[in-house]
């Protein structure tokens, strides 16, 4: 293999993985067996100038290749790097400076496999005192070298004043503190929902109650998340809370993406079924939803450096999209039938306005999800590890939003909202029917 191919290949193996990387950073056990990977990212940190790396391998297997005699164990072992050494590292082997990524003198050794001596394990803690974000890699440079180890790893940071370890990273350690707060939010705007309900319930719709269901699947689901975060910064473990987050946000994804369904279908509002086609998205979303969620849960519980790991963070995006996508047909289809009813049954201001109405709930739709799917990633990418939290903050802010406009507009009134309507804006909305191609898509 030349050296440019082989480069090329280790930056695939990196980047690749490094990329989709959820940065969790608690105590993480993972199982290598008979792998020939030339590199295997585990984990990604940001430190400190107090931080530490925590490194126990056990069941050390190496699979000999035919000609033993060329074995050398000292381009096999773990290190640290950052993703721009990274890239000088690259840079290093396409100049035939070095062979391998651990030989490289700007990358932060932490054992190679030479130091065995036919021991089978390996206990060593490695100090970083310089603050980056770090990537915890194993670098296999001998071809045909197949390896089997289990590996657990801690990373962490210790505090400056008490000493405690912090096993979240650098720019996230202030999260089970955020989501506590939306939590209190979500809880809050679960208490004025329910008065709001009792105050006009002579007025309100199914939908409604699912309104709220929604609400407090969100606040439960934030402050499961805020337990889980909040154990694994202190202890590097969730203690069980992840199984509550897990399943609170697996009900949630499916009661949101429903709503949003039942919601363009107009159901409660404006009829009481749902129609085939209706029912057909409902059919499509829910269980895509499941396999969302289970992809979710193999991707957090897994990390980076399974070799089905990939797999899964690719589907679980592909079925996030077509969810995305699948719930703008049944606004767009009541959008159609509402201006084809308008132009015919000569109620003209009241078709107006709930054609109005559905346009607003359409472009926001969109908003919502562009912005949770695309800015915040892009927010995540280009910010500073130390400022990582800045995604979830702007996330949990447009998700509050999208809430909060939801309920303002469908909220429950003593006279229905689509039928607030005079003779003088009857009159009006008639002339301006008159002219349909104002109101195309």
């Amino acid at each position: 293999m030349s050296i440019p191919k082989f480069s090329h290949l280790l930056f695939f193996f990196f980047v690749t993985s490094l990329f989709y990387s959820s940065s969790l950073a608690e105590i993480r056990s993972s199982e290598v067996r008979s792998d020939d990977r030339p590199i295997i990212p585990f984990d990604e940190f940001g430190f400190t100038h107090r931080g530490r790396l925590e490194l126990n391998v056990s069941k050390i297997s190496l699979g000999v290749p035919s000609n033993p005699s060329s074995l050398d164990l000292s381009k096999v072992g773990f290190f640290l790097c950052t993703r721009d050494t990274w890239m000088h590292v690259l840079e290093q082997i396409e100049d035939a400076e070095i062979t391998c990524a651990i030989q490289s003198d700007i990358v932060k050794l932490v054992y190679t496999f030479d130091k065995l001596h036919d021991n089978s394990s390996l206990d060593t803690l490695f100090v970083e005192t310089d603050s980056d974000q770090y990537s915890l890699v194993f670098a296999n440079c001998c071809p045909q070298l197949k390896v089997s180890m289990t590996v657990r790893s801690a990373m962490y940071n210790l505090d400056a004043k008490s000493g405690n370890r912090d096993y979240l990273s650098a720019g996230k350690a202030i999260l089970p503190r955020i989501y506590f707060v939306f939590s209190l939010v979500y809880f809050c705007l679960c208490i004025f929902w329910i008065f709001l309900l009792f105050k006009k319930r002579l007025t309100i719709h199914a939908i409604h109650f699912f309104m709220l269901a929604v609400i407090i699947l969100k606040a439960l689901n934030l402050l499961c998340e805020a337990e889980d975060k909040s154990y694994i910064k202190r202890t590097g473990s969730a203690h069980g809370w992840d199984v509550l987050f897990y399943i609170f946000s697996f009900l949630k994804g499916i009661m949101l993406f429903t709503l949003i369904v039942l919601i363009g279908t107009g159901w409660s509002f404006l009829k009481p079924y749902l129609q085939d086609k209706e029912k057909k998205v409902l059919m499509i979303v829910i269980p895509l939803q499941v396999v969302a969620n289970i992809a979710q849960v193999v991707i957090d519980e897994d990390g980076p450096y399974g070799d089905e790991w990939v797999t899964w963070k690719q589907v679980f995006l592909l079925v996030d999209v077509i969810c995305c996508c699948a719930v703008l047909f049944p606004i767009v289809w009541s959008i159609k039938n509402l201006r084809e009813a308008a132009k015919s049954d000569g109620k003209a201001a009241v078709n107006l306005m709930k054609l109005t109405l559905f346009r607003q709930y359409y472009v926001v739709v969109i908003c919502y999800i562009y912005f949770t799917r695309v800015v915040v990633y892009a927010l995540e990418t280009i910010t500073s590890y130390r400022y990582l939290w800045t995604s979830v903050v702007a996330g949990e802010v447009a998700t509050l939003a999208f809430y909060l406009f939801t309920g303002f507009k469908f909220r429950p009134e003593v006279h229905n909202p689509y039928f607030m309507i005079d003779d003088e804006e009857e009159e009006a909305a008639s002339e301006a029917l008159k002219f349909g191609d104002e109101f195309e898509l």
